[in-house]
């Protein structure tokens, strides 16, 4: 039984039906590839909260992996736009000067396969992208940051992806909206704390849609760090334990892929990071 929580699942477990925060069993596994093809996985039992785990020698077997973030857990979702070298290159925009922020409400939060990404109505018009992304949860409250201290404000990282609905998105330039419409932040499938991930800047991220792989970048490509990001977004703003930061995407997004590419009823999007796993989900057209 490890002492510490390092790759941190939620999830409901065969056992009792019931939700759990579990420290997985055998770390060196995708459980997020795991979890498509039905292979077991086994988590030890943790008390307490993700800020606080305390691991048990109990040990139950995941019925259904869920976002390793709740609801509940967060409070703020903080998105950086263009904050890869290569996406904006792409977009055939300048390098930002400083960090370009929008965010989501904690209702796009969703969890990991066999959850869906729901496009509604109002995005079913060609347009609905993928954004593979790092996800960074704090673990701890802090103000005015200094950078050479903020990893020390970190709880641990995961995958995500920055649903979007780029005809929503291109109509104004605030993307919070567009960006922002229930399960358009599907996180997992493990939260890897810091300590199992001393530097996270040097990740390999990749997208991969229908089994063709579309994003395929390396967090060291990210125009401001995330000690950077952490920083700069704590002046004169406490960020709480709890926030969630996704800190950009690299080249290669449907909208400016020729022929473009487009989330499509049925599809299959996954996140694939060094390190953490596979986010994988399905993605599903609302009925009219």
């Amino acid at each position: 039984m490890p002492s510490k929580a390092t790759h941190i699942i939620r999830f409901i477990a065969n056992e009792d039906n019931r939700v759990h925060l579990g420290q997985l069993v055998d770390t060196s596994r995708d459980i997020g590839l795991d979890s498509l093809e039905g292979k077991e996985i086994k988590a030890y039992i943790i008390n307490g909260s993700i800020f606080a785990p305390e691991v048990t020698e109990h040990v139950y077997t995941v019925k259904q992996l869920l976002s390793p973030v709740s609801q509940e857990d967060c409070n703020y979702i903080r998105c950086l736009g263009l904050n890869y070298k290569d996406h904006a290159a792409e977009a055939n925009m300048a390098l930002p000067k400083a960090p370009i922020l929008f965010t989501k409400p904690r209702t796009a939060l969703a969890d990991p396969y066999p959850s869906v990404i729901p496009v509604p109505k109002a995005a079913q018009d060609g347009t609905s992208d993928y954004e593979a992304e790092l996800c960074v949860v704090i673990g701890k409250s802090g103000r005015d940051i200094p950078e050479d201290k903020a990893l020390d404000y970190v709880l641990g990282y995961t995958a995500s992806n920055d649903v979007s609905a780029r005809t929503m998105q291109m109509l104004t330039t605030q993307w919070s909206f567009s960006k922002g419409l229930d399960g358009s932040c599907p996180l997992g499938p493990v939260l890897v704390t810091k300590d199992a991930i001393p530097d996270p800047q040097n990740l390999k991220i990749k997208a991969i849609y229908n089994g063709q792989t579309v994003q395929d970048g390396n967090t060291k490509d990210m125009i401001f760090s995330i000690a950077k990001q952490i920083s700069y977004l704590s002046q004169g703003t406490t960020l709480e334990a709890g926030t969630i930061f996704l800190t950009g995407t690299p080249a290669g997004i449907g909208f400016f892929r020729n022929p473009r590419v487009v989330l499509e009823d049925k599809g299959d999007i996954r996140i694939e990071i060094e390190k953490i796993g596979t986010l994988i989900n399905k993605v599903r057209y609302e009925e009219w």
